[in-house]
């Protein structure tokens, strides 16, 4: 995927309550197919995940990413097997494939709605005695919520629920004071990377949330800017983050900020962006895409 179209690059932002936030965007390791992916996950496939490559061009060249860019970005996409291309006389529609709608469906719960587990006061040890494929155990247990805390040996708050298909293996409790369970997070986890990834999202969001929760005027096709950004950027780091347990994490852990700025600003400005869809979205046949429902509830937990 590393190819699939250039660093994101745009022109000097002339609609203030975005210009930080873009500012930001440019300054980081940004694609233009990750941008896509994002568009698509977030609003295009509740719609149906259909949509004329027009579309996604209008949007993109607010952001200042041309029409060239975009078209490869695209062809890229479809083949590495992320969208899948249909023609309609000279017009060309992409939707998000089943592999991506598969991988999008399990992000989204992390994205909009996952929330840290109880806390039992301990953990659960798995230590795998016949691993065969290691690498597929690696990402299984990852998935799962487990972390490795040695060759074969997995940890996780106690109760998480291991994989269905786990290897032989035993399960050990493990607990101790406070100090030294929130250490070994620590020393499973990459919770210091994670938490300044969070204070960078936040550095960076800030201002923008001031804007909105103001009422500062955004137009329809800015919220959908700010709407597709915000995402974009949260579950780039949301995504790493094992959602752990507020008590064996530090405290004052800027997740737990992120993810308020995050349901504050997407509610502000999810109903213009909506609006901006409405007009402008088109699927076979020039038609509107339909609505999509629930969104609402998105960050609501």
């Amino acid at each position: 995927m590393a190819g699939a179209g250039r660093c994101l690059t745009m022109a000097r932002p002339r609609r203030a309550p975005l210009e930080h936030l873009l500012d930001h965007v440019r300054a980081e390791p940004s694609r233009t197919w990750s941008i896509i992916i994002s568009l698509y996950g977030d609003a295009i496939v509740p719609r149906g995940g259909s949509v004329w490559t027009g579309t996604v061009q209008q949007f993109c060249a607010h952001l200042g990413i041309n029409d060239g860019v975009v078209r490869t970005a695209m062809s890229r996409l479809a083949a590495d097997g992320w969208l899948t291309r249909r023609r309609a006389g000279r017009l060309s529609f992409y939707a998000l494939s089943a592999r991506g709608h598969a991988t999008f469906r399990d992000a989204a719960t992390h994205i909009y709605t996952q929330q840290p587990p109880r806390w039992h006061g301990a953990y659960d040890l798995v230590i795998v005695q016949t691993p065969g494929d290691r690498e597929a155990l690696r990402t299984d247990m990852a998935a799962a919520g487990f972390g490795a805390l040695g060759p074969d040996m997995w940890l996780a708050p106690a109760g998480q629920a291991p994989p269905a298909r786990l290897p032989d293996h035993l399960t050990l409790s493990l607990s101790g004071d406070d100090a030294s369970q929130r250490a070994l997070a620590a020393r499973v986890w990459p919770i210091a990377g994670i938490a300044a990834a969070y204070e960078r999202f936040l550095t960076a969001f800030r201002p923008l949330h001031a804007a909105v929760t103001a009422d500062r005027a955004l137009s329809d096709l800015d919220a959908l800017a700010v709407r597709v950004l915000l995402v974009h950027e949260y579950r780039r780091i949301v995504l790493r983050d094992p959602i752990l347990p507020a008590e064996i994490l530090p405290t004052a852990w800027p997740g737990a900020a992120a993810r308020r700025l995050c349901a504050e600003v997407y509610s502000r400005v999810l109903p213009a962006s909506e609006r901006w869809l409405d007009a402008h979205a088109r699927g076979d046949g020039g038609a509107p895409l339909p609505r999509a429902r629930d969104l609402h509830r998105r960050f609501a937990r």
